[in-house]
């Protein structure tokens, strides 16, 4: 039976907020996917595409949109007569995926389907408009695989497009995907405005916790000045203490260095390291699990494992990374390895990695243009850790303002 568009619709007013991380550890394994999630796209196209119907339509996406046959979506519709799809939309990295971090493809002619992809990395508001009025589109589908932190610039993408839709009069639906680290709980400190910037635009959490149709009715419900006409397809199967491992859906990399689900369980704590001189492990087999810098020794990995974090080890390790900082130089650092997914923190274990790396290493620096109060969203984290504060004195600062969002958050939640 094919599903209604009432069906395909996000209900209002779903389960309520996720609670703390468990804090009891067990082992951390794989879990077989229960039952395979069906995602937005999938029932949009099980349901004959028919929240389409009548629409010349373009779709933002990269290289993650795809099934569960790993065929592209765009070429999906493009194939399919019951879709009128005339153009594609193409955020950070482009919509084949050929551009490394800060970079995209530009304006081009998709070889493989004729049409026009638009470049929208970087574009917001009156020239994003302009640029959907130009393709001519009735309305803007949306459906790009997220990692669940806040300075992952999709979701902000996906901001900016709803932005813009509205003010070019564009209806816009979003198609969901897993948030590939669950949706338990948020964590983290909650942007400043005052730092708003293309890796956080609104106050929302370092880690949100929520899928990227959550985030859509969030950003429409508490943001945008201007609503957008803003419909939702919903998953079917996915739960919130889902990984992604769960799902039995195949794993593409959203960008050149997120290649794995294991790289997402660690990136809203240890992209921080962005902000540092240190490496993040760009250039490497393991980003964002591998850091390090030249002079670092064994004592990091001794000094972070004394800090008791719950659900991960750190091991002293070398690598010289092929491209970014330190690019054919062998550093030293440490990487991580978690043992209990259930019980880690990302965000408490980046601030703790921060912590021990400034106390054990002399070389420690922050990046020049303190691209680390961007990250966190704020000066706090930056000026405790340079006043001498702990892991717990600086988790414990975001404490009211976490709470906060998460009040607001409760009220767009639509998976239980």
């Amino acid at each position: 039976m094919s599903l209604s568009r009432r069906g395909l619709l996000a209900a209002t007013g779903a389960a309520g907020a996720a609670g703390a991380l468990a804090a009891a550890a067990t082992p951390a394994t794989a879990r077989p996917a229960r039952t395979r999630v069906r995602t937005g796209f999938d029932r949009l196209a099980g349901d004959g595409y028919a929240l389409l119907q009548g629409q010349k339509v373009g779709v933002v996406t990269n290289p993650t949109g795809i099934t569960p046959e790993v065929r592209h979506i765009v070429d999906v519709m493009h194939a399919d007569d019951r879709v009128n799809l005339v153009a594609v939309f193409g955020p950070e990295h482009g919509f084949r995926g050929t551009a490394q971090a800060g970079g995209s493809e530009g304006r081009y002619d998709d070889p493989a389907t004729g049409l026009p992809v638009y470049d929208t990395y970087l574009k917001s508001g009156q020239p994003l408009a302009d640029i959907f009025r130009t393709s001519g589109v009735d309305t803007v589908v949306f459906d790009i695989q997220d990692a669940g932190a806040r300075f992952y610039t999709y979701i902000w993408t996906l901001y900016d497009c709803m932005v813009a839709a509205a003010l070019a009069g564009k209806r816009f639906v979003v198609l969901d995907r897993p948030n590939p680290v669950t949706g338990r709980a948020a964590l983290g400190p909650v942007l400043d405005k005052a730092f708003a910037t293309f890796v956080g635009r609104e106050p929302i959490a370092q880690a949100h916790g929520m899928t990227v149709c959550e985030l859509a009715r969030l950003f429409n419900g508490e943001f945008l000045a201007k609503p957008v006409e803003l419909d939702v397809v919903r998953m079917s199967g996915w739960r919130r203490g889902d990984f992604f491992d769960a799902t039995g859906l195949p794993w593409v990399p959203p960008s050149p260095n997120m290649p794995t689900p294991d790289t997402a369980l660690v990136y809203a704590g240890t992209c921080l390291f962005e902000g540092t001189n240190l490496s993040e492990g760009r250039g490497t087999t393991r980003p964002f699990e591998l850091l390090g810098a030249d002079g670092i020794d064994r004592r990091w990995a001794g000094a972070a494992n004394a800090e008791g974090l719950a659900g991960v080890h750190f091991r002293e390790a070398y690598f010289a990374p092929t491209f970014s900082k330190f690019q054919g130089k062998t550093v030293g650092g440490v990487q991580l390895h978690v043992h209990d997914r259930e019980a880690y923190d990302p965000v408490r274990t980046g601030i703790a990695l921060l912590v021990t790396a400034k106390r054990s290493w002399s070389g420690f620096a922050w990046r020049p243009d303190n691209w680390i109060d961007k990250l966190t969203g704020s000066t706090r984290v930056r000026t405790m850790i340079d006043a001498g504060a702990g892991t717990d004195e600086v988790v414990g600062a975001w404490g009211s303002d976490l709470a906060a969002f998460r009040s607001v958050r409760r009220e767009y939640l639509v998976y239980r």
